[in-house]
């Protein structure tokens, strides 16, 4: 339930509550949380198409552990595992801005071609 991270916390969603936005399937652990979403997707949908904020950095494209996650400046950033997320925190203002340069030349890239 990408909502519930901006709550601190991060909840499994439920199959009962879904939405689609931009080709993704999200589920979310209430309803209330499916409305917030619906409302304003572009607001909690992950940064970098839900993968790591740390790999893409690198130019990657890593699959998350959704234990492993930040909200900064009101926007969702998840990362590989809680090791990465470790290394990523300390330096998050400096990748955050490597990654949102990088992203728009390996957006459309395939992962086996990183």
């Amino acid at each position: 339930d990408v909502v519930s991270y901006f709550d601190q916390k991060a909840e499994k969603g439920n199959k009962e509550f879904t939405a689609e936005f931009e080709g993704v399937k999200f589920k979310f652990s209430s309803k209330q949380n499916l409305v917030l979403f619906k409302e304003n997707p572009r607001k909690y949908r992950p940064q970098y198409g839900g993968y790591c904020a740390f790999g893409v950095s690198k130019e990657y494209k890593f699959d998350i552990d959704p234990e492993a996650w930040a909200v900064v400046d009101d926007k969702l950033y998840l990362n590989l595992n809680k090791k990465v997320q470790a290394r990523w925190v300390p330096n998050k203002d400096e990748l955050i801005v490597d990654a949102d340069a990088i992203w728009t030349q390996i957006v459309d890239k395939p992962v086996t071609e990183l």
